[in-house]
């Protein structure tokens, strides 16, 4: 739980301080990677119809208790070094998404001896690291200065747009540690295979390129589009959207990252955590219920029962701003399904290959006395419908000919199975990740506990009265559930 005497603590450090120590490129090593055009599959190009499309932005944070020059000196070289033969392997990081005028199809390109990805570094003298590493709420824009900002597109004279698709910005807190901000378009990868990226960087980096020896070749990356399976022409249905937009509705955001307007002043993130213990007692009680209820097994995952508690604990902290009274209004969690084994991709598939799938839930079921049992009992159901039928939402959209519009969203990002924690670059594991992303909305992030195998860390994105009803909320029904 994040400790509630902590809530309205003032930042107490300038973030004006912050200053620029080095700026270059980073690419592949010279001649190992030829000049290379990957098409776009479905998944990927459905990234480009979002109206207002972030860039994924993770944040590590890691432990390093010495000076800067130091970290110059000894980790800088080893982070370009390894990042460099990262991107030998994971060549579109270091491409341009080029979107050519119709009827020409949008594609990822490298080019040797010109594509690279921005590397930045930065020092911050007096950033506030207990703060950083804290989890109880504190100001959203507490994370904004490490964002790594994507380089702005670029137009051709013909109308051809260039979109870089990778960014990196390192920051040394002198003394204490240091952060990793990677800004990536999703037209690039998913969730996934940002974490495959992660991995391989930091692997290759703490084992000064051993690690790459070691790796068989079903675990190397591959970025063949083809291998994803595309039965209904949904590639062809996307393409014709995208090329119907209005110009104006095509332009891409030249800052390349998040947007920081004023909404983001009224609101904090905190993160929240869920214990082993914690999980387990909830599904016994589910368990329970469902028994003493004479319903049928459900099917209680650590996704599951922990979506189910967020979910409710979501709806209700928002209660206050909710204009309308009406129970049998419908609320929506929403969350990616990987649908690599559907598609005849494997595990190492470097690309997007994840479909969005939509629980609808009255908000009276939600709020009821046995809301966990019946929002378990909703998302269980999608959970396995998607096993065998992840497309579902993506075939509804081409089957109508329009966005479907799913009221009272909150999205879920992440997974507590994707070990993020596990992301070491030879000075230990993160002390800290957030999903930095997520701010653009009342939105939450899954992710393994930093601390206890089996226990899940959500983070949380709200305004600062919803966050103080969430957190008492959520103690509210640990004491209840969990006791």
């Amino acid at each position: 739980m994040a400790s509630q005497q902590h809530q309205e603590r003032n930042m107490g450090y300038d973030q004006n301080t912050m200053k620029v120590l080095d700026h270059c490129q980073v690419s592949p090593p010279a001649g190992s990677v030829p000049t290379t055009s990957l098409p776009l599959n479905f998944f990927d190009i459905k990234w480009l119809l979002k109206p207002k499309n972030t860039p994924i932005q993770r944040f590590y944070l890691y432990e390093f208790p010495h000076p800067t020059h130091h970290f110059m000196q000894t980790v800088l070289p080893i982070l370009k070094q390894s990042l460099s033969l990262t991107l030998q392997h994971l060549y579109p990081c270091a491409s341009n998404l080029v979107c050519p005028p119709q009827p020409n199809k949008p594609h990822i390109l490298y080019v040797d001896d010109e594509s690279s990805v921005n590397f930045t570094v930065s020092e911050w003298s007096n950033a506030n690291f207990e703060q950083l590493i804290a989890d109880y709420p504190r100001e959203v824009s507490i994370y904004h200065p490490f964002v790594s900002s994507l380089p702005p597109t670029r137009t051709l004279e013909d109308g051809t747009r260039l979109i870089p698709l990778m960014s990196v910005h390192v920051t040394v807190i002198p003394n204490f540690g240091f952060g990793i901000c990677i800004g990536i378009q999703h037209v690039c990868t998913d969730g996934k295979g940002f974490l495959n990226l992660m991995k391989l960087w930091s692997s290759i980096c703490k084992t000064r390129g051993e690690y790459l020896s070691k790796l068989g070749k079903d675990s190397m990356p591959f970025h063949d589009r083809s291998v994803v399976k595309d039965p209904d022409g949904l590639e062809l249905t996307f393409l014709k959207e995208f090329w119907n937009r209005a110009e104006s509705d095509q332009k891409e955001d030249d800052t390349g990252g998040i947007h920081f307007t004023a909404a983001h002043h009224d609101k904090v993130r905190a993160t929240f955590v869920l214990t082993k213990d914690h999980i387990q007692k909830l599904k016994q009680l589910v368990s329970l219920i469902c028994k003493k209820e004479e319903l049928e097994k459900l099917h209680l995952s650590t996704f599951v029962v922990t979506s189910a508690l967020i979910w409710i604990c979501m709806v209700k902290s928002k209660e206050k701003e909710t204009t309308s009274d009406e129970e049998d209004e419908v609320y929506h969690l929403t969350f990616g399904v990987d649908c690599r084994n559907h598609c005849g991709s494997s595990l190492a598939y470097f690309g997007n290959c994840v479909a969005p799938c939509y629980v609808p839930l009255k908000k009276s079921q939600i709020l009821g006395e046995n809301g966990i049992v019946e929002a378990a009992k909703a998302i269980g159901e999608k959970v396995v419908e998607s096993k065998t039928n992840a497309l579902t939402w993506l075939n509804k959209r081409t089957t109508n000919g329009t966005k479907v519009e799913y009221s009272n969203k909150i999205p879920m990002a992440g997974s507590p199975k994707l070990g993020g924690y596990e992301t070491d670059f030879g000075w230990g594991r993160p002390l800290k990740l957030e999903a930095v992303h997520i701010d653009e909305a009342d939105s939450v992030s899954l992710a393994e506990s930093r601390d206890e195998e089996g226990g899940v860390e959500i983070g949380v994105v709200l305004g600062r009265t919803p966050m103080n009803d969430f957190n008492s909320i959520l103690g509210h029904y640990l004491n209840i559930f969990t006791g």
